[in-house]
């Protein structure tokens, strides 16, 4: 575990009572959460990240404390190998309380995966060569707009790099997370639909009326994937994608049981 989360690990795991009512103008997760925004590669932020996250539960003394990952852990940044190695541990070794959620990025690379030249051409505009090098394949000599032959090989490099036991957990990713109003998705949900209706691709590219039309329930949607410059928590919403692969800024909310909040950021 690399010395981190030594907070987490030493803590109860007798679950806060949730509370008996439900307070519409804010989240009320019934248990702390913390919930981390998209790494995009910087494998730097995410274990300094890790070490805000273990001193707030050592000064709260949080109980059974949950933290969610909003996906996007590939692409851009210079270490997406070691994001999903760290982030395959942590979900491993703490299964009841890391998730790890699948984000467009992910799933790009997923879908690649499957149907290189088809597939493959979307990816590469979206930053897959920084993951490819990062796992240690050869991109130097890849053209800007690498031909059939060179995609099939480079999914099958790709493929035995991440390890069948890494493929199965990134295919297995789920697209959401929730505990009492508070719903984690990676980018968005339909304001017009029930968090159990939701159209996937919605979950993992977002919705065109997020922002702009309220939800008529009390759900709260914390979310990453549209990058903002500050962190925001207003209006149902908690966004916290703030450009940490090129900005520095890796941000979490950090959630009490009743809803309190704190931003924690690189």
């Amino acid at each position: 575990m690399k010395g981190r989360l030594s907070s987490l690990l030493g803590r109860s795991t007798d679950t806060a009572a949730a509370p008996e009512s439900r307070d519409p103008g804010r989240p009320i997760p019934g248990r702390a959460v913390y919930i981390v925004g998209d790494l995009h590669g910087r494998a730097d932020l995410l274990e300094q990240m890790l070490e805000l996250i273990d001193a707030h539960i050592g000064e709260t003394k949080a109980q059974d404390p949950h933290l969610v990952f909003v996906g996007d852990y590939v692409d851009n940044g210079p270490d997406s190998g070691s994001v999903l190695e760290r982030l395959h541990e942590l979900t491993s070794e703490l299964p009841d309380n890391v998730t790890c959620l699948m984000g467009n990025h992910d799933r790009m690379m997923l879908d690649f995966l499957a149907d290189p030249v088809i597939r493959g051409p979307r990816w590469f505009r979206a930053g897959a060569a920084a993951t490819l090098a990062s796992l240690g394949l050869p991109v130097e000599d890849i053209p800007r707009h690498p031909g059939p032959e060179t995609l099939i090989e480079l999914a099958a490099l790709l493929k035995s790099s991440l390890t069948a036991e890494r493929h199965s957990w990134l295919a297995a990713l789920p697209l959401s997370w929730s505990a009492g109003n508070l719903w984690v998705v990676h980018a968005a949900a339909d304001p017009q639909h029930r968090m159990e209706d939701q159209n996937p691709r919605t979950l993992l590219w977002g919705h065109p009326e997020f922002e702009s039309r309220p939800r008529t329930d009390d759900i709260w949607i914390a979310h990453g994937h549209a990058q903002v410059t500050e962190p925001l928590f207003a209006q149902g919403r908690i966004a916290m994608d703030t450009g940490a692969w090129h900005s520095g800024h890796l941000t979490a909310c950090a959630l009490s049981p009743d809803g309190d909040h704190i931003f924690l950021q690189t």
